[in-house]
């Protein structure tokens, strides 16, 4: 069983279920991040590109969702995983500490002069 199916079977008492469930929506959150943050942030951060950080991470999502979370064949998921992991925990934090930490225009504490 495969892609969205696997979700939709709701095998609750499944731990690879719950699994299975967590990994996509981990895959969504950096997903859904990486679209809502500034193209310019990506470049002053010196981390590739927004397209290529939302073309990865897609691919990523779009790879469980079609074919299954598989962690002991999937490359894929693994791939995936991995790179959402590496999204994460290194390029978001750098484009987080640029754009003072929303990265979507909303307040910070920093004025003019430096934080307040």
């Amino acid at each position: 069983m495969g892609g969205v199916a696997q979700i939709l079977d709701l095998a609750y008492l499944n731990p690879i279920w719950w699994l299975s469930v967590a990994i996509l929506g981990f895959k969504l959150f950096a997903l859904l991040d990486a679209v809502t943050r500034r193209e310019d942030a990506y470049r002053a951060a010196d981390k590739k590109t927004k397209p290529f950080w939302l073309m990865i991470l897609a691919i990523a999502f779009g790879w469980d969702l079609l074919f299954g979370v598989n962690f002991f064949t999937g490359i894929g998921t693994l791939a995936g995983l991995v790179a959402s992991i590496v999204y994460m925990v290194d390029v978001r934090p750098a484009i987080r500490a640029l754009t003072g930490g929303g990265g979507r225009g909303g307040r910070s504490n920093t004025g003019p002069y430096g934080p307040w």
